[in-house]
């Protein structure tokens, strides 16, 4: 009965922390009516083609889950989920408009290409003079992710159009367009910053720290029986790298972040009943740290609410071992990443002697 309480307990916290530090509902009204527009975009034109079904029912759970987290206060993990629905409702939409593509080949893809690579290299260019003085770091680190991933998502696609047929390409060209625009919108919303500015740097060291861990991990079993989990894992250190290169660098911090959970998750055991407690202490007391500061740790925020979406469902569906062990994870890997990314850069060390280059080609992000 004691034990019953004292969850009870914690979620109450939870949820009153949720509601003191997330922002006003006025705010989040924002994102709400984005989620609403999108869902009522795909009730009144569906992704019919049979092709495409898998898609379809990967956006409306997306939608829902973007849903599910701004109805529960989670506003920037609503936002994430958001952006995810985007980019695979724009692909898909590009992927079902292939008549002209089917008639006259690869000229036609290549004029939808050559207007798609000219307005997102426009939108390339407005993103990297944008002024980011009074939004919150996730909004900014979302934008940031999103605008990095349109110009190397369509330049796959024409890769695909020319390797595979015409057609192949059009997914991709949708998928840049979606993250472009989420990009945009993720610019226009009016959100409150708290006082004290996270100080951003460069994240080179510990990305080519993060590197090297994770080639000596790569080795059988692990590396056949966690395969899936590599490839995210190399695609997120990739993308940190583009957007540190690019100083984009609270995306860059935002895919590390990721990253380091893609890591953090190659090693991470099963919890009993006792250590899923203790993740619900842990979670409890982080989020009092992260709701009580005056520092903008909206993308520790971030991180914090999807560690509780993966422990408290809104169905009230029991959580899966993966979830309880990704909110472990997120406490004792990801928050100390974060925290650490405060401090100024340690170099690192650089090999001597003779060295070689080689170069790997990999389709990004995936």
């Amino acid at each position: 009965m004691r034990q019953i309480r004292k969850t009870s307990l914690i979620l109450a916290i939870l949820g009153l922390l949720a509601t003191l530090s997330s922002p006003t509902v006025a705010q989040n009204s924002q994102v709400k009516a984005e989620i609403t527009r999108l869902q009522k975009s795909l009730k009144e034109n569906p992704i019919s083609d049979p092709d495409l079904k898998s898609l379809a029912s990967m956006i409306t759970d997306a939608l829902k889950a973007a849903e599910d987290a701004a109805n529960g206060g989670q506003l920037y993990l609503s936002l994430e989920r958001l952006g995810q629905a985007e980019d695979l409702l724009q692909g898909a939409r590009s992927a079902a408009d292939k008549a002209e593509v089917d008639k006259t080949g690869l000229a036609a893809f290549e004029e939808r290409w050559g207007k798609a690579s000219l307005r997102l290299a426009a939108l390339d260019k407005d993103a990297h003079a944008r002024e980011w003085k009074d939004s919150p770091l996730t909004i900014r680190a979302l934008a940031e992710a999103a605008q990095g991933r349109a110009i190397p998502l369509l330049e796959g696609g024409r890769g695909f159009a020319t390797a595979t047929g015409p057609k192949d390409g059009l997914f991709y060209v949708g998928q840049a367009e979606g993250e472009a625009d989420f990009s945009i919108f993720c610019a226009s919303l009016k959100l409150e910053r708290k006082p004290v500015a996270f100080q951003l740097r460069s994240l080179l060291p510990e990305l080519r720290t993060l590197q090297q861990k994770t080639n000596a991990a790569f080795q059988p079993p692990k590396s056949i029986d966690l395969h899936s989990r590599f490839i995210a894992l190399n695609s997120q250190i990739k993308l940190a790298e583009e957007l540190d290169a690019s100083r984009f660098y609270a995306g860059a911090l935002y895919a590390y972040l990721e990253a380091a959970r893609h890591y953090g998750m190659l090693d991470a055991p099963a919890l009993d009943a006792a250590a899923q407690a203790k993740v619900k202490n842990d979670l409890a007391a982080a989020t009092i740290r992260i709701g009580a500061s005056s520092s903008d740790d909206s993308i520790a925020q971030l991180f914090l609410e999807r560690a509780a979406s993966y422990t408290t469902h809104p169905d009230g569906s029991p959580p899966s071992a993966d979830e309880w062990r990704g909110a472990r994870v997120i406490l004792d890997q990801v928050l100390p990443s974060y925290y650490a990314a405060q401090k100024p850069a340690t170099p690192s060390a650089m090999p001597s002697g003779k060295t070689i280059d080689i170069t790997l080609v990999r389709w990004p992000y995936t």
